[in-house]
This record gives C-alpha cells, structure tokens and sequence, in this order.
C-alpha cells in the first residue's frame, strides 16, 4: 500500500477489513457512518431507575397543584384535594423493531372531605420511539399511549363510579400523555446534545452527527453515527468509507448499559483532523551544538563559525493514519525535521524524513477517551536535503534519532492530553469501561452514571 500523498494533493481512501486505509481522494459528500453505539436493555432499565424520582417530582408538581376553583359551590370536584403522590413502578423495556415501552402506575392519596380519604391508582402505558426531525436532530416521540385511573381504597360513603368521576375532571389524563416523555430523564434538550461540538484541541473540534433514527434489535437501540471535524471554526473535508461501518453484535448476555465502537477510519481521522491543525508541527532543541555536528559532519565549520544551539522544525509531510489490530492500536506519522541552527534567525542546513510507528494506549475518563503515545514501535529516517554534503543514515541516527525518539511521543501526548469527547448526553457520565482494540475497530462497554448535579425536575407544561 502506497504512502499517503501530500497536504492539498488529491485523496482517497480504501477499506476493506484485510487492507488497511489509505487516503487518495477527497470524499466527504458521502454520509457514511464510522462511529456508533448500543444502548442495552440493561441500560433502558438504568434509564428508568433513574427517571423514577424525577418522575414522582414532575407528577407530584402536576398533580398537587391547587386546581382552578369551580363556580359552584356543590361541585364536588372541587372538593377533592390530590394530598400525594407516589410512583411505585416505573420500567422501560425494549420493544424489538418498534421503539420502547413505558409503564408507570402512580399511587394517588386524595382528600375530598375533611375526614374522608381515598387511594388511587393511576397507571400509564406509553409506547415510544426516537426519530430525525427535519432538522437533523434526535427526537424522542410518544407513538401510544393509554391511562387508567382505579380506585384502590376509600373511606369515602359515596358511589366510587362518581367518586373516579370526579378525579378524571381534576386529573388532566391528555395533557400527561402527550408531554409523557418528559418523565425520563432525557427529554429532547438532552437528545439534542448528543450531537454538540465538542473541543479537542484550541483549533479542533469533533461532532458526532446521527445519520438515522435508531434501530430497534434484540441487543438493544443502534444508533449510527458519522464523525465531523472542524478546524479553526471551518469543517474540513474527510475522506470516507466505501465500505460503511456497522456496529458489531455485542455479546448478547453483557451486563454493560452501553457499548461504544469506533472504525479504524473514525481514528485515523481523527489524527488527519489534527494534523492539518497543525498540531504536531513543533520545535525540538536539540542536545548538539554546530560545533559538535563539526566533528561529525566536515561541512558545518564552512557554514558556522561561532558554536550555535541545533534546533529541529519538525512539521507532517503526509496525513498520519492508525492502524488497528487485536489487541493493538499503532499510528504511523509521516514528518519532516528541518534541522538547523539559531542566531538572530533560524538557519536551516539538513531536511530529514521521519517515518514514526508509535502504540497508542487508549482509556476512558468520564466521558472523554484518553488517547496516548505509549511507546515508539519503529522509527526511520532518511535525509531529503543537505546543505553540508551527504550524510549516512547511520550517523543521522546516531545524532538525531534518540532525541527525536523521546519528543515525538511528548508532543503527541501534548497535543492530546485534553482527551476526545465521546458522544454522550447531558448529565451522563460512563463507568466501569473496558476497551477492547480489535482489527479495524475499537469497542468500549460501559455502565451510565447519572451525574450528582442533576436533579431540577421539569414540569408538564
């Protein structure tokens, strides 16, 4: 496989599973997921445990509410008095090529006389779905839903048929259902987040965009998702799959409420993203002086009199690309060193070729997926332009190698170190990941963790 050309020359990329990426062309009109998520049925019932008390707040503002005063006097609707409310059952469940099903039923205390109370049951039966609105963005849609309001206990001497009658009057039914999804804990505002730039760098942002409405499978809700990248405020344009990622089948007895999957390619761009940034463009002072290059190299004494500091520019050539394997993620950075001495200006004398192999280690924190230079696996150099003469590849080793060894993996881990925002929504956080590298892509299980800070409930209005 060739190496990839030079900022600004054409581009193209392609994938198989057996061949790795190579960008050729550009193609960036193709929407062509690289990135995606499962949220289990263990995740839905997390969802729903901590939807719960949000819930019985939103209901309990809903329902106690003081209701408008009726004209008459001996209206008995306005006698009644909703005292509390309880939600004692709260699940969401997976419903396979359809959406999800919500169930609630709510315990009602009410008071209708100074001495006479009654319990009631009121329990909702909500079926829902996420779709694209028009706008691009995730919505969460009640596609059914249907209540029902029971007497359980009363002390009340008076017929119970009335009695219901009379809460039905107070309890709007309509208004609950149609605005339902409020309830969970991750209405549409929330929804909405998933797709919000997120910074990776000063100049570079990534965002995740959904290409569809989910999928509904036995495994969970699939959703696709396909990376952009932004630089300097401007999107830049990124080469594409011909071959579009889809979401590995997880295991389908795994604990985990989330599994994420990253394609080769969401890397790899990723690391294209950042280097036409220019994020790994940087300068190495080097440990030589012109006088100890001197005695190396014949041709520096022309060129130098006095013994000046040896800086190397180093700066990409080509786009970077990552590689994936079981078990291993390597990135390949193509560079060149312009090495040269500092006076009252910077004076250039060598142009070296620097082909890095670096292993990247990969983690989560929070939300954010740590991405670091762990080793360098390979190293090649090789000289592009002298203005003292040939120099062996031998010594450019010998002189440069150790300390281009030591500072490119510095300078990556710099430039990385704020992390890459996962997609998420608002007020979620994951816990206990595990991420797996397999060849062509990267799986990260993992539980959600509703953040402390939340817990302002929204009202049905």
């Amino acid at each position: 496989m060739g190496r990839p050309a030079r900022r600004g020359a054409g581009m193209a990329m392609l994938h198989t599973l057996s061949i790795l990426l190579s960008l050729l062309v550009p193609a960036h009109t193709i929407k062509s997921p690289d990135c995606g998520g499962i949220l289990t049925p263990s995740g839905l019932k997390y969802l729903a445990e901590v939807s719960k008390p949000h819930a019985e707040s939103v209901l309990r503002q809903d329902l106690m509410a003081s209701p408008t005063p009726d004209p008459s006097p001996t209206s008995p609707s306005s006698r009644n008095q909703i005292n509390s409310v309880k939600v004692d059952e709260f699940s969401l469940t997976l419903v396979p090529d359809t959406g999800m099903r919500l169930s609630i039923d709510v315990d009602l205390g009410i008071t209708s006389a100074p001495s006479t109370t009654k319990e009631m049951q009121l329990s909702i039966l909500a079926d829902l779905h996420v779709e694209m609105n028009p706008e691009g963005n995730l919505e969460l849609v009640t596609s059914a839903c249907k209540p029902t309001l029971e007497e359980l206990q009363s002390t009340e001497e008076m017929d119970s048929t009335s009695s219901g009658s009379d809460v039905d009057k107070q309890i709007n039914v309509e208004k609950i259902c149609l605005e339902v999804s409020k309830l969970l804990l991750f209405p549409n505002e929330r929804l909405m987040s998933l797709a919000a730039p997120f910074p990776i760098t000063p100049s570079c942002q990534v965002q995740y965009v959904p290409l569809a409405a989910p999928m509904y499978s036995e495994q969970g809700i699939i959703i696709s998702l396909q990376t952009t990248f932004q630089v300097s405020g401007t999107a830049i344009p990124l080469p594409v799959s011909p071959v579009p990622f889809s979401m590995p089948e997880p295991a389908s007895s795994t604990p985990s409420h989330l599994t994420l999957a990253f394609s080769e390619h969401f890397y790899t761009s990723l690391f294209f993203a950042l280097e036409m940034s220019g994020a790994f463009n940087t300068t190495i002072l080097s440990p030589l002086t012109t006088a100890t290059l001197g005695g190396k190299i014949t041709q520096m004494g022309s060129l130098f009199q006095e013994d000046l500091p040896v800086v190397l520019q180093v700066a990409t050539r080509s786009s970077p690309r990552v590689v994936l394997e079981e078990g291993k993620a390597i990135l390949k950075l193509f560079l060149t060193a312009q090495i040269g001495a500092v006076s009252s200006v910077f004076q250039s004398f060598l142009s070296v070729n620097v082909d890095v192999s670096a292993r990247l280690h990969i983690s989560v924190t929070d939300t954010r997926m740590i991405i670091s230079a762990a080793a360098i696996e390979d190293i090649e150099l090789s000289l592009a332009a002298s203005d003292v003469g040939p120099v062996l590849a031998a010594l450019l080793e010998e002189l440069f190698l150790p300390t281009i060894r030591e500072e490119v993996p510095i300078q990556i881990n710099v430039v990385l170190r704020g992390g890459v925002f996962l997609p998420h929504i608002a007020s979620f956080t994951y816990t206990d990941v595990n991420v797996t590298i397999h060849r062509d892509y990267v799986l990260i299980p993992c539980d959600l963790q509703l953040e402390a800070r939340t817990g302002e409930a929204t009202t049905l209005s």
